[in-house]
């Protein structure tokens, strides 16, 4: 699956930090593994690292992995970017490792849009976890139709960039065929006059469906907890591989290779 434009152009990849700077909705996954007691996590669709960083400063071992190259190169020039291992690709590309907790945060768990690719990132997930590890998640309560805020009118904002000068972004909705909703992200840059735009897709999942389809891959959901900076909005996962045991979590030494 290719990633929307505002992840693979350069430009866009360089500012999204800049656009996104409040990432206080982190904070919620950082605790939740911090609680697990985990020491080693995969950050599936990691972006340009903000997450994956945050963990590492914690003393988490973590790796990052996404299909945008020019998204890891803004990872890696972070500071604290050593301290994690960036992989280009998807859940379905992985190397041969194990970890106590995996994650993907913010839209990720949406853009797999057909039902083959999201099972398919589901298993290549679960052959990462010991057998006692954790899969969190989220997604957004397609109940609350979040997209009839998805325009210019709710969405604008100009944003002061160092180097590049103010930036004005904003989305528009271009079509809802439930399950899927696509919109599109406008980008002003004042200073050149640039406009350049990127095209996006979500798939909306019923809770029920994504129970369902983990299920399916060989998960069991421990719990399904509410977002606190987003009460009643979304739904965050937390699953553990299905095999009828004790589920407590016995984080390891860091992040091995599977025997």
């Amino acid at each position: 699956m290719e990633p929307d434009t505002k992840f693979i152009n350069p430009r866009l990849a360089q500012i999204d930090d800049h656009l996104y700077a409040d990432r206080s909705d982190l904070e919620l996954y950082r605790g939740m593994i911090l609680e697990f007691g985990a020491r080693s996590a995969l950050d599936v669709g990691c972006g340009t690292g903000t997450f994956a960083c945050l963990l590492a400063a914690a003393g988490i071992d973590v790796i990052g992995v996404d299909p945008a190259a020019a998204s890891l190169n803004v990872a890696r020039k972070k500071p604290g970017a050593d301290r994690v291992r960036w992989l280009l690709g998807d859940a379905t590309t992985l190397p041969s490792m194990t970890v106590d907790v995996a994650t993907m945060t913010g839209n990720v768990a949406q853009v797999f849009l057909d039902d083959a690719d999201w099972l398919a990132a589901l298993a290549g997930i679960r052959k990462t976890l010991w057998p006692n590890g954790r899969l969190v998640f989220e997604v957004r309560d397609p109940a609350r139709r979040a997209w009839q805020d998805w325009n210019r009118a709710r969405s604008f904002r100009c944003v002061e960039i160092p180097e590049l000068g103010p930036v004005e972004i904003w989305v528009e909705l271009t079509d809802v065929s439930l399950p899927l909703v696509s919109f599109r992200w406008n980008y002003h840059f004042a200073k050149d006059g640039a406009v350049l735009t990127s095209d996006s897709t979500l798939r909306f999942r019923e809770k029920s469906e994504i129970e369902a389809s983990l299920a399916q891959s060989g998960f069991e959901v421990l719990e399904v907890r509410d977002a606190p900076d987003r009460p009643g909005l979304e739904f965050v996962f937390v699953a553990t591989p299905a095999h009828g045991g004790d589920t407590t979590l016995v984080a390891s030494d860091g992040v091995l290779a599977r025997p």
